[in-house]
């Protein structure tokens, strides 16, 4: 199954008190990649959130959005360092003692110390938030992942086109290649009959073309090519992530492609042979939005 690396998922779930939406992006790259944003009181989660991603997306570049609307996710708290505020008032009674009596510390004093009173957060209703998190994450996921499956189905389409032509190149230059050998030794013999006033030498021309023959044999080539496309045609209908092993394929037929070009000393081969390597590069842009 072909899946593509591009896509989007978009959920929101929530019940009277809030709304959790989750939106999801993801685009190409070489491995896989997970970013997170969201507020921080959530930020204790954040691994228990990739893994549920990455259980169902395993390559590409995911931007995860989480946004928190209608309540808040923490109550403000006061808190306050007794034990700091203890030495503070025990201080002032040494202060007395030492140099008499002044004013009484009032409360408003207390407060007014540094580092005695802090405003923190406490988060309320852990199990219900998350919850409601985990429940918009995992349907934001499969979304995200039916859209790269969509986009998949359109890629496979395109790259057996592109196989097709692929393909019938190939069966054009597999026909040429005997012709080259035929048209050399014509030329050869013509080339002989010219400079040596008629007086040919079978032999000569015999070993010459048997030489050129062996410089610009491409079948090895070919079938090679073949192949390899056949392998591509199978890694299209297996399971899970296959754009590596697709990638690895494309450059093992842009190999083959420029051996044939430089092997074969033909005008034919060489115009199919440039079709067959713009056929490759387009092969190769299809192929890095694979999963």
């Amino acid at each position: 199954m072909v899946c593509s690396m591009t896509g989007y998922g978009r959920s929101s779930i929530g019940n009277e008190n809030l709304t959790i939406t989750t939106e999801m992006k993801s685009v190409n790259h070489r491995f896989f990649e997970i970013n997170v944003r969201m507020p921080r009181q959530l930020m204790s989660i954040e691994d228990k959130i990739k893994k549920v991603v990455s259980s169902v997306i395993h390559r590409g570049r995911v931007e995860l959005y989480i946004t928190v609307d209608g309540g808040a996710l923490a109550d403000q708290v006061i808190e306050v360092d007794w034990k700091l505020l203890d030495q503070y008032v025990h201080a002032a009674k040494e202060m007395e003692s030492r140099y008499g009596p002044r004013n009484g510390l009032q409360v408003s004093d207390l407060i007014k110390l540094d580092n005695i009173i802090n405003i923190g957060e406490q988060t309320k209703g852990h199990e219900e938030i998350h919850s409601l998190l985990f429940a918009s994450i995992q349907d934001a996921t499969q979304k995200l992942k039916e859209m790269r499956i969509a986009e998949g189905g359109h890629l496979k389409k395109d790259l057996l086109k592109l196989l097709t032509e692929m393909e019938s190149y190939v069966s054009g230059i597999e026909k040429q290649a005997p012709q080259v050998v035929i048209r050399y030794k014509s030329r050869l013999e013509k080339k002989i009959a010219e400079l040596s006033d008629g007086m040919i030498d079978d032999s000569r021309i015999v070993a010459e073309a048997a030489l050129f023959a062996d410089r610009s044999d491409i079948t090895e080539e070919i079938a090679r090519i073949r192949s390899h496309l056949l392998q591509f045609r199978e890694t299209l209908q297996m399971k899970g992530s296959i754009g590596r092993k697709l990638d690895f394929i494309v450059q093992e037929l842009n190999r083959e492609a420029n051996t044939i070009g430089s092997k074969a000393n033909d005008q034919e081969i060489s115009k199919a042979t440039v079709e067959m390597k713009s056929i490759i590069e387009k092969l190769k842009e299809q192929v890095q939005n694979i999963e």
